[in-house]
Parts: structure tokens; sequence; C-alpha cells
């Protein structure tokens, strides 16, 4: 798992960065320094969380198993991170090889994670016993499976395949849909679902309606891939509303237990719950975009919107989660915790606000943009210190027990 987390802290560090260089664009402090959307978006979500799924995934599925640990895949590993770095190459270069090299390897990489995951049972248990031990696991496979889609249409975008998938409809949106409430939204709820009870001591309110709102979500997931992808809305439309009632009944799952409980309202859950308000905001917003609902600006808002639910949604999420991974494999010997601080709560959550300001105040557009990102840097500082300091301790600890061997 070590080589993963080493890799998603390179890649938040390289967030931190990008979003430093889009806030001094925005903010005319170098204006001619203008980075790629791309990349500051993948570097979060192809590069920290991808990572960090790939790594903590098989070790929680096996702990929930009660399996031992699995060793480190070599191959998985190799394959993912070439791919990723084929991808980083190829696309700023607009060079198909290298692109389309670095989509096949990380959808081999992904099917090889697929398999381990599936593969993983209770031994001597039947199928539904088990399952009924870990409810996560079913999440994280149908969001990888759904991220094989993503990476499909991703490199489609860029190769010139998207008229022989099929896709008739917006294929960028088929892309976000598929990566975000395909990959992460799924992945989360897995999560949530197997880790809830240690983070806020205390089970699900309702755990039998995991059942339910896996097949919401799924469902709801499929019909906001293949609604834009079939240019459907027949499809998109129930799609939408499933997994929007589906998240709904998840998050009341989540905050029913720790109501009136202001001790458990740490900056770590608060910014598990308040991540959520940002991914419910586009949702919201798809039937402006959809049908041109009023005199709102669809456009602008389809333009601005991804960048809102990835910053103000994954990558608050990621300030819980990833931070509470670090210290569990870096200092197993003390109690972990979910990340994240009061000012990197405050100034995650005043990013979003300023970008979403920023698409319906056209005339400081530029400037609320920068203000936007500046903040989630400073929102950044605290959660990549932690984590460096993380790193740094347990590294030494495992180089002096090496020594002592």
């Amino acid at each position: 798992m070590i080589p993963y987390l080493l890799m998603a802290l390179l890649y938040v560090t390289l967030a931190l960065l990008a979003a430093l260089e889009t806030s001094f664009a925005g903010l005319n402090i170098l204006p001619w320094f203008n980075g790629m959307v791309w990349l500051r978006v993948h570097f979060i979500t192809l590069g920290a969380l991808t990572q960090l799924f790939f790594g903590v995934l098989p070790a929680i599925t096996a702990i929930r198993f009660h399996r031992p640990r699995p060793a480190i895949r070599w191959d998985i590993w190799a394959t993912l991170n070439s791919g990723i770095a084929l991808l980083l190459i190829g696309i700023p270069l607009v060079n198909r090889v290298p692109i389309i090299a670095g989509g096949t390897l990380i959808f081999i990489a992904t099917i090889l994670l697929m398999l381990q995951l599936f593969n993983m049972r209770a031994k001597g248990q039947t199928t539904k016993k088990a399952g009924q031990g870990h409810a996560g696991r079913k999440f994280y496979i149908v969001g990888l499976a759904y991220f094989l889609l993503g990476i499909l249409i991703g490199t489609g975008l860029w190769t010139g395949w998207i008229q022989s998938l099929g896709v008739v409809g917006n294929a960028k949106e088929v892309h976000i849909h598929a990566n975000n409430w395909g990959l992460l939204s799924m992945v989360f709820a897995g999560l949530l679902v197997d880790l809830y009870p240690v983070w806020a001591k205390r089970p699900l309110a309702n755990p039998k309606s995991i059942t339910p709102i896996f097949w919401m979500m799924t469902l709801g997931a499929f019909g906001l891939i293949f609604g834009p992808w079939l240019a459907n809305t027949y499809l998109l439309v129930p799609g939408l509303l499933l997994h929007l009632a589906a998240t709904i009944w998840l998050l009341a799952n989540v905050i029913k237990p720790i109501w009136g409980d202001l001790s458990a309202w740490t900056a770590g859950m608060s910014h598990l719950i308040f991540s959520y308000v940002w991914l419910l905001l586009p949702i919201l917003m798809a039937p402006i975009v959809l049908f041109g609902v009023g005199s709102l600006p669809g456009e602008i808002i389809e333009a601005n919107a991804p960048q809102a639910l990835i910053y103000g949604w994954a990558l608050q999420f990621s300030y819980a989660i990833i931070p509470y991974f670090f210290r569990r494999v870096f200092l197993p010997d003390t109690p972990a915790k979910l990340g994240g601080t009061w000012l990197s709560f405050a100034t995650i959550n005043l990013g979003a606000i300023f970008l979403w300001a920023s698409i319906f105040i056209v005339q400081l557009n530029s400037v609320l943009h920068g203000i936007a990102y500046l903040l989630w840097v400073i929102s950044l500082l605290p959660i990549l210190v932690d984590l460096w300091k993380t790193t740094r301790d347990g590294m030494s600890r495992l180089e002096q027990d090496s020594a002592l061997a």
C-alpha cells in the first residue's frame, strides 16, 4: 500500500501547485501562465484518488472478510502508474500513441483490481453470508466498472474514436459522469458504508437500507452515463433523480446517528458530510443546463461546475480520508482519525462559493475565479503538511526497524 500512498502524496502536491498557478492567472499576477484544466482536475481524480483507491480497497476488503492483508500487486501498481505517466506526456502533446497506450494500461490495471476484489471472499462462508459483512465491496466493483467506461471515453476524446463507441451525445459529459457519478460516487459510498462505524464510533442509522441505496446509485449512474452517451433524456433524467435520492438517503444514514452530538462533528466528519453540498448543487443545476430554464447561464455553469464539483466535493472528501489512511499505514501504533482542520474546512467551502459566484457575476469572473483557487490553495496547505509529516515519521520508523532487524 505504501507505494500507492507515496504516489498519492506526489499528486496532492502537484494539485496544490496547479491550483496556485490558476489563482495567479485569474488574479492577473501571472496572466501568461495559464495551465491546463485537464491537469488540474486529474491530479486530484486520476492522480491522488485513483492511487488511494488502488492501494486501500484490497486492504479494506481483506479486513472485512477476515483475510490476511494482501501483498501489494506490483503488476497492478506498475501498470497503473505507467499508464498515468504516458497520459501526462501524451495529452499536452496531443499525441495519439502515448494517449492510447496510457489509457490501455490504466484500463488493464483497473480490470486486474476488479478481479482481485471480486475473488476476495470470507473463508468458509457463502457469498450471501459473506456479503452481509462487507457491503462496500459491491460499491467498489461497480465504481471501477464505470471507471472503465470513463477511460474509454476519455481516451477517445483525444484519439477520435468517439463515434466508433456509438456516442451520439456530449462525449465530454459522458466522461465526467462516468468518473464522478460512476467511480467517485460509488467508491465514496462504499467507504462510508464500510468505515463510518469506525469513524463515527456508531453504526449507520439504517444498515438495511444499504442494498436499495446501492441499486439506486448503480442504476442512477447508468442513466447519468448512458443518457448523454445516447443523447436520451429518458435515461438521463431518471438516472439523475435516482442518484439524487440515493445520495440523500445515504447522507441521512450518516447524519442521523451524530445529530445533536457536537463532539462527533469534528473537522474531518464535517468535511465528509458538507462535501456533498457541492455534489448535490450541480445535480440541482442540471435542469438549467439540460432545458435552458430561465435566464441563468447554462453554458457557463456546464463549463465551470465540474471544477467546483472536484474541488468542493471530491477534494474535500479526500481531506478527510487520505490523512486517515496515511496514519493507518505509516503510524499504525497511534490512533488514526479523519483528516482536516477547521481552516481547511472553511477555506475549501469558501473557495467553492467564490467559484459559483464567478459563474453568475460575469464582470468579476476572473477575479472571483482567482480568489476561489487561492482559497483552495490555503485549504490544501494544512492537509499537505499533515501528509508530509506523517510520511516522514512513518518512513523514519520503517528505517529504524530495518536497521534493528
